[in-house]
């Protein structure tokens, strides 16, 4: 019996990614770090800055997400997000640009507790990536 599963992710674009050989895929939830399998319950839940992991038979690879909604239903989860980039083609210059958006928003003084949030999580996971 297959432990596969399919995974769709779309941006304002496009349909970013289709896969159908998911083994495991490790969200950035607003929860925690949330691994989903094959058969996992039913769960929408929303996405913070952070690596979006999906392992394949195909192949791992790692994403960088802001922001978005996930769900998980049938053994189908679909990943909405309005910013997205592999981690192996985000060259250095635009790591470095999306971190400098980030510290400048986390400087605000004007800045809701939320946006600090989502700014500082933006900040750590962006100088995480090597």
């Amino acid at each position: 019996m297959s432990e596969e599963f399919k995974v769709e992710i779309v941006n304002p674009e496009k349909s970013f990614l289709v896969k159908e050989d998911v083994s495991e895929v490790v969200v950035p939830a607003f929860e925690g770090e949330m691994g989903i399998l094959k058969d996992h319950i039913s769960i929408i839940s929303f996405l913070k800055p952070g690596i979006l992991k999906i392992l394949s038979k195909s192949g791992d690879e790692n994403y960088y997400v802001e922001d978005g909604i996930v769900e998980f239903k049938n053994n189908n989860l679909s990943i909405l997000t309005s910013t997205i980039f592999n981690i192996k083609d985000l060259d250095k210059s635009k790591q470095q640009d999306l971190l400098k958006q980030a510290e400048e928003e986390a400087k605000k003084t004007e800045i809701t507790d939320h946006s600090k949030f989502l700014a500082d999580q933006k900040v750590q996971v962006l100088r995480s990536i090597n």
